[in-house]
């Protein structure tokens, strides 16, 4: 699994990050989204002086990755856990600040690939979604206990649905004769909602609803909230923070953050600036990347993916 996957940007990101590991005498860098280890295995491959902590909520993914860096142990901390935990898994590892960080946001491909974890509506298997099996919150619960309007918040909001009040019909009816628990019953039956002309473009008609339950399920959005400032706090001066979106919800946070943080607070009728008003960020990036032509015809999963990147320029 892991010699076939394939590192979302792989090659900008470790671009992106080399300056910053260069400034440092013994960098550190969190992989906040271990994921299968390929970005790390690049970066412990290109710069021998380097450590990295890796952290992935994902024990299946946590492992496969240990395995792979098994090479690099003495450089190479791997931690169980939520990003939004990065503070004190930093510190845990004996660690105050990091010379850079980088977040590879939303679903991994080995949690698409693998059917029995219920994040594809193209294959059946019960409806999991979370990404962290040890949690105890599913999809199925969130579908079959949650009150109507609810629902119509999650996938108005998380998935961006127009239909979302015609979904929670469905739903809400189907669920009142048998729990729904599979992922197919779930997709025939968003399908059936949409109308028939909505659903000749724009690809499965499922894929918003199985998007917000995913972003519901697994807190998403709340943890990329606690988590990117976290993360900016930990950067000594010239670090990086570095972050793939795959959807416009993530990227909307991203780029908020970004440019709040390059931000002056001196007011905009002073002539200069006020030192200790002054931005303590830059971006490296003026507003966000896609991929290459290459790296599309490489990697097809990159095709949506929006990078951004940001250094701390001031303590």
């Amino acid at each position: 699994m892991t010699s076939a996957h394939i590192s979302v940007m792989r090659d900008r990101c470790i671009e992106l990050l080399t300056p910053a590991i260069n400034s440092c005498a013994n960098p550190v860098v969190v992989d906040a989204t271990l994921g299968l280890g390929g970005h790390t295995e690049a970066l412990l491959e290109k710069f021998p002086q380097l450590t990295v902590i890796g952290i992935d909520r994902d024990r299946d993914a946590l492992n496969s990755a240990i395995v792979r860096l098994a090479p690099f142990a003495d450089r190479f901390h791997g931690a169980h856990s939520p990003f939004d935990s990065i503070e004190a898994i930093v510190s845990s590892f004996g660690y105050s600040n990091i010379a850079g960080a980088l977040f590879d946001l939303g679903v991994s491909s080995m949690q698409l690939d693998q059917a029995d974890r219920g994040f594809s509506y193209s294959q059946d298997a019960p409806l999991d979604m979370r990404m962290d099996r040890s949690q105890s919150l599913t999809a199925a619960e969130i579908i079959n206990t949650y009150e109507p309007g609810q629902l119509v918040r999650i996938l108005r909001t998380y998935g961006e649905e127009k239909f979302a009040t015609r979904v929670v019909d469905s739903i809400v009816k189907a669920r009142s004769i048998a729990p729904l628990n599979s992922t197919i019953a779930l997709a025939t039956l968003v399908k059936a909602a949409i109308p028939a002309a909505t659903r000749r473009t724009g690809g499965n008609p499922a894929k918003r609803t199985f998007q917000a339950l995913r972003i519901e399920t697994n807190d998403e959005l709340g943890a990329i909230t606690r988590a990117l400032p976290a993360a900016l706090k930990l950067l000594t001066v010239g670090g990086r923070l570095v972050v793939m979106s795959f959807q416009s919800l993530e990227d909307r946070i991203v780029k908020e953050l970004f440019t709040a943080s390059t931000t002056s607070g001196t007011p905009r009728d002073l002539p200069f600036e006020l030192p200790e008003l002054a931005a303590k960020f830059a971006l490296v990036i003026r507003g966000s990347e896609t991929p290459s032509n290459k790296e599309l015809e490489e990697n097809s999963r990159s095709a949506s993916v929006r990078l951004r990147a940001i250094e701390k320029v001031a303590a």
